[in-house]
């Protein structure tokens, strides 16, 4: 069954372009070396929050790009514009 990693941050207006940006190419170099990862779906909340969940095939893909994350120069600077930042890992139970 397919788990996620699903973060919930903030981000200034005057950075969300930006952010985008540097979120792709996160999201593009994470693919790159951990096919696993599905799909990704970022929403903004009516409290002007983020919610960033990112689905994986298995709970091993995603605890090997989890290890891997220091390698990704792009994670720091993508969540340099964020604040307030929260994440958790779960398994998705039904999907329609």
């Amino acid at each position: 069954m397919s788990v996620v990693r699903s973060h919930r941050y903030s981000v200034a207006d005057a950075d969300l372009e930006e952010f985008l940006a540097r979120r792709t190419s996160l999201i593009a170099t994470v693919r790159e070396g951990h096919p696993g990862l599905t799909h990704v779906v970022l929403v903004r909340l009516e409290d002007g929050t983020y919610t960033d969940t990112w689905h994986w095939e298995t709970a091993e893909q995603l605890g090997a790009a989890l290890a891997a994350l220091p390698t990704f120069p792009e994670a720091p600077l993508t969540m340099a514009l964020t604040k307030d930042g929260t994440a958790q890992n779960g398994q998705v139970v039904d999907e329609r």
